[in-house]
């Protein structure tokens, strides 16, 4: 399956490597359960935060997982939808490729995933949800003070972004997208937990006759870094005001 894996890089995937695949982790990978440390998040934030000047250690790492978050749901979402693959994604079995600044630049996995089988439903979201979002943002959350919402945002923007992008793969089926937006559509999850990916993204008046604008359902505070600013799908209405007038008030 290592080779089905690599079919998929194609149309709205082509400019991202393959996951590499080897039971031998890389010298040069990180361990995703390192990632439950907060010493090494903290070295990891220091790391990344240096081109941004060492600011607001939340919207570092906020910024950080925007990075990570959408590397994990591209690879994760084209597996599952279009192989109908769950990816081996638990942080006690994932390594992580960086870049020299810490940022998540691929995955390198144990093994090409198993079939889903009968994980049909929003059960088939489990590996990527608890084995991994849920104990990652808990850290997140827990090291830097930012607000787990923030994270769930981050991850649900990009979960959202890339169902929308593998509709338009040349290996997508009819209704492949389905599973991910009756998750994204649910208020809670199988077991009755409230659903943290419960719709991240609405889209509101177009900005062009045939394109709603996209508009994110919280925040992702990188304006705490005070040269970026407001992303392009920032939810803050105060966002469109001239700088001063914000000051102002």
């Amino acid at each position: 399956m290592t080779q089905a894996l690599s079919t998929l890089y194609i149309g709205p995937l082509a400019g991202l490597a393959p996951p590499r695949v080897s039971a031998a982790p890389g010298a040069d990978t990180l361990s995703a359960r390192d990632l439950l440390d907060p010493a090494r998040l903290a070295a990891l934030f220091d790391c990344f935060g240096a081109q941004y000047g060492h600011g607001d250690r939340r919207a570092v790492a906020s910024l950080w997982s925007k990075w990570h978050f959408s590397a994990l749901s591209a690879h994760a979402l084209a597996a599952n939808l279009l192989l109908e693959r769950d990816l081996p994604l638990r942080l006690d079995e994932l390594r992580l490729i960086q870049s020299p600044e810490g940022q998540t630049t691929g995955l390198s996995l144990r093994h090409a995933g198993r079939p889903l089988g009968e994980l049909d439903g929003l059960a088939r979201f489990t590996t990527l949800l608890d084995g991994h979002l849920a104990p990652l943002i808990e850290a997140l959350a827990a090291t830097t003070g930012a607000s787990p919402k923030v994270f769930w945002s981050n991850a649900g923007n990009y979960f959202e972004y890339f169902v929308g992008a593998l509709a338009e793969h040349p290996m997508a089926s009819p209704g492949m997208a389905e599973p991910a937006q009756a998750l994204m559509e649910s208020r809670t999850l199988p077991d009755g937990r409230r659903n943290p990916l419960y719709r991240p993204v609405r889209y509101v008046e177009p900005v062009a006759p045939d394109r709603p604008r996209r508009v994110r359902r919280l925040c992702c505070i990188r304006y705490l870094i005070e040269e970026l600013g407001y992303c392009a799908n920032c939810p803050l209405e105060c966002r469109r005001a001239p700088r001063s007038a914000r000051e102002a008030g």
